[in-house]
């Protein structure tokens, strides 16, 4: 039994001594002003990416000339006033059916009644 344990103490060990080490490691790097100058530039670099990203976004939405919210709102407020006019208008044609039909059965009834 203690020998089939060995192996894995063994490898316990490795990794902790490997870990250590990759720490030590990573402290030194983090720790020099060479690590922060490239970490600004990467950040640099990776907002002007993110600008370049969202400009050239914007330039397909624009050439393919799709609708954004602003003129989605103006179309509706424009059907609107169409719907409110066509409204209107049927109103009138349906007022003026009405006084057609009027005068046309009013004339008809008192030419019988005259003859």
């Amino acid at each position: 039994m203690a020998s089939a344990s060995d192996p894995l103490d063994f490898a316990a060990r490795i990794y902790r001594e490997s870990e250590s080490a990759l720490a030590a490691l990573s402290e030194q790097l983090v720790g020099r002003d060479a690590f922060a100058e490239v970490l600004a530039w990467t950040t640099e670099n990776v907002m002007a990416l993110t600008r370049l990203a969202f400009d050239a976004g914007d330039l397909v939405v624009r050439n393919l000339r799709l609708a954004g919210r602003a003129d989605i709102n103006r179309l509706g407020r424009q059907l609107a006033r169409t719907e409110d006019k066509l409204e209107r208008v049927l109103q009138e044609v349906e007022a003026l059916r009405a006084g057609q039909a009027a005068a046309a059965t009013a004339p008809g009834e008192a030419e019988p009644a005259a003859s």
